[in-house]
């Protein structure tokens, strides 16, 4: 099976460690972001990578290289000027347009979640050309339990059920990618348009490890947890 990963990222909010390096090589645990991503995929049969690189390219191209040390093959496509999520995944088309469902994640996240269950949606729904994972909104504060004036208890950093946001993981067929731009943001333009045709559908999980590493303090969190997931098996 077929993944695309967006690791051409600035991350300008987690300089200076991205000052030399793309985002997804930034360090997490004992290991860059990107090792990360590609063991989870090649768990779950994705065995064959596309990068769609552009900052700091060549550090991206000479840490990963074709693949093998990890067990997979990875191919590389370059974006010569920044073309935004959406057209970045556009720029793989001769790639990506050559089989009949792929996956595309985003080059920043840390996640256990089963990308087959996308896969398996998309292939046996009628009428969609795309699945989004979603998964409960993490609320970034502690939340209080209030009985009229009186605080009754404390839940750090909740789940709230009841709002769902994209994961950055999606599947699609080759004819999604006629509602990509030659530049922007998928999540301003493709999905949205998706969404109004009736093409695009979710999964929701819940009870999964997700993380997406975007400052310091996502990035310090994710390392102790991860770590702790390690040591614990």
């Amino acid at each position: 099976m077929l993944a695309a990963i967006l690791a051409g990222g600035y991350g300008k909010r987690l300089r200076p460690f991205t000052n030399d390096v793309p985002k997804p090589m930034v360090q997490v645990g004992d290991k860059t972001l990107i090792e990360w991503q590609i063991e989870w995929l090649r768990r779950h049969g994705f065995n064959e990578l596309v990068l769609l690189v552009g900052y700091k390219k060549e550090k991206m191209i000479e840490h990963v290289g074709s693949g093998s040390k990890y067990g997979v093959r990875v191919t590389y496509v370059i974006e010569d000027e920044p073309l935004g999520t959406g057209g970045a995944v556009k720029n793989a088309e001769h790639i990506l347009s050559k089989t009949d469902v792929f996956l595309v994640v985003n080059g920043d996240i840390l996640t256990d979640l089963d990308p087959k269950l996308l896969i398996e949606k998309l292939e046996s729904a009628n009428g969609l050309l795309g699945v989004i994972a979603s998964i409960p909104l993490p609320s970034p504060y502690g939340v209080l339990e209030i009985n009229g004036d009186m605080v009754t208890g404390f839940v750090e950093k909740p789940l709230l059920k009841d709002y769902w946001i994209n994961a950055g993981v999606y599947a699609l067929k080759p004819e999604a990618l006629k509602y990509f731009p030659e530049k922007g943001d998928l999540e301003k333009t493709a999905f949205p348009a998706m969404a109004r045709d009736g093409v695009l559908g979710t999964v929701k999980y819940t009870d999964v490890f997700w993380k997406a590493i975007d400052t310091f303090k996502e990035l310090e969190e994710a390392s102790k947890t991860l770590m702790e997931r390690y040591r614990s098996g």
